[in-house]
């Protein structure tokens, strides 16, 4: 319950800080409270509301974040499928489109998911050498606000953020 969204001025979803962090941004001028806690800050002098989302006063220029390269991620961007015989399953592998001593990298368009009988079969060859097709080239995907708050959404004291996060009703959907 000490996570507060920050919002871009734009209101783009820019990361969560504390409780404490906010309150300097907001008596600072910097940002604006949008949306309230459930329980107030309570000093031996006053209440505070607690700020459950900000925005920011100025716009924040930053790159974009990226998804981290993980199996589990891998495993999601593929929809827990071999991407050589279409497999659906939860016990998949990685597979190096172009094995890794043969110069490929440990990169998102080099990886894909493979079933354990595809990646045997394919061993330390190329698809093309194996006689075998990936049924989708890999690629990165891109970081979507859910991806980047989903672990807070999912908590009930959090739905007051729900309207903050677009992709949130999509996803949840699907």
């Amino acid at each position: 319950m000490n996570a507060v969204l920050v919002l871009n001025q734009n209101y783009e979803p820019l990361n969560v800080c504390n409780t404490r962090r906010a309150l300097v941004l907001v008596d600072g001028g910097k940002a604006e409270v949008l949306e309230h806690g459930d329980q107030p800050i309570r000093t031996p002098v006053r209440l505070f509301p607690r700020p459950s989302v900000i925005r920011l006063v100025y716009m924040i220029k930053r790159p974009r974040p990226r998804v981290r390269l993980t199996r589990r991620e891998v495993f999601i961007r593929d929809r827990f499928t071999c991407q050589y015989c279409g497999v659906r399953s939860r016990d998949l592998t990685l597979d190096h489109v172009l094995p890794r001593h043969r110069g490929g990298r440990h990169t998102w368009d080099n990886l894909v998911s493979a079933c354990r009988t595809c990646n045997h079969r394919k061993g330390g060859h190329t698809p093309e050498e194996a006689r075998m097709l990936l049924r989708y080239d890999p690629f990165e995907p891109r970081a979507s606000s859910y991806y980047l708050f989903h672990q807070y959404l999912e908590n009930e004291h959090f739905h007051g953020w729900q309207k903050f996060i677009p992709e949130w009703e999509r996803e949840k959907a699907s």
